[in-house]
């Protein structure tokens, strides 16, 4: 699918993986629309080829005003609806049962599937009620558009503390086939991303012992993942018409450790 001039929403564009793949589609003349609770950097905000929409990812009434504010800013620009790409999502840890013998917080619990599960869930269906009505691009295929959903390495080897993580994350990769085969009809592709260790809030948070550990388990390169390099991969998805309805790890061939 090209890029150039295509409008594309990114949930959790103010930061981390999500602003890495704004700065790239940008370079590559794409328009974005923002949907975070914080704005981007000014020089992201002052762009105009993005718009920022202040959005809580777990309230379906301010996804929805974010989709059709954007779809009226695509019909004043003549840059065309081209997909979605899934960045919002928070980190949780807690056991099942914790140095206290307490269960698991159901709270934590259903803010990890609000944010990170629902609201994907949540802002794709909703972009996609516009983007079935896209015109198709001109030749073979007749594409109108992408999905992106960012799944995790904890949906393959969720960590010990990542109950709840890995099941979000897990979801989204089940998720990801039978939408797929669900939109090949409206000419609409679905993948996931599947980042391991990469640079970023939430990383930024581990304590150095736990960081230390996990980039020793790493295969090559030995170190954390770049968000540029996240974001080159997005652009690839959007770029290669034939990858559909499948899991792109990003993960240096390491696999997560059953402790740290």
């Amino acid at each position: 699918m090209k890029i150039e001039n295509r409008t594309f929403v990114v949930s959790g564009g103010s930061s981390g993986l999500g602003l890495g793949t704004v700065h790239h589609l940008l370079e590559a003349n794409a328009f974005i629309s923002i949907l975070d609770l914080s704005p981007p950097p000014e020089d992201i905000a002052s762009s105009s080829r993005v718009k920022f929409f202040k959005t809580d990812i777990t309230e379906a009434d301010e996804i929805e005003k974010a989709v059709t504010a954007t779809v009226e800013w695509c019909h004043s620009t003549g840059a065309t609806l081209g997909g979605v790409i899934n960045c919002a999502g928070v980190a949780v840890a807690s056991r099942i049962i914790d140095s206290r013998n307490e269960p698991h917080s159901l709270d934590l619990w259903n803010f990890a599937l609000a944010v990170n599960l629902t609201g994907a869930f949540n802002l794709t269906r909703l972009v996609l009620k516009h983007l079935v009505h896209v015109q198709p691009e001109p030749g073979r295929d007749g594409e109108r558009g992408v999905v992106i959903l960012v799944a995790s390495s904890a949906a393959f080897e969720g960590q010990p503390g990542q109950v709840a993580y890995a099941a979000t994350k897990g979801a989204l990769r089940s998720m990801t086939l039978p939408l797929a085969r669900d939109l090949g009809r409206h000419g609409i592709r679905v993948m996931a991303i599947a980042p391991s260790l990469f640079d970023s809030n939430m990383t930024n948070k581990m304590p150095a012992k736990a960081r230390r550990s996990l980039e020793n388990d790493l295969i090559f390169p030995k170190r954390m993942g770049e968000a540029k390099e996240f974001a080159q991969t997005v652009k690839w998805i959007l770029e290669t018409s034939y990858v559909n309805g499948e899991i792109v790890r990003l993960s240096a061939a390491s696999r997560m450790p059953g402790k740290l």
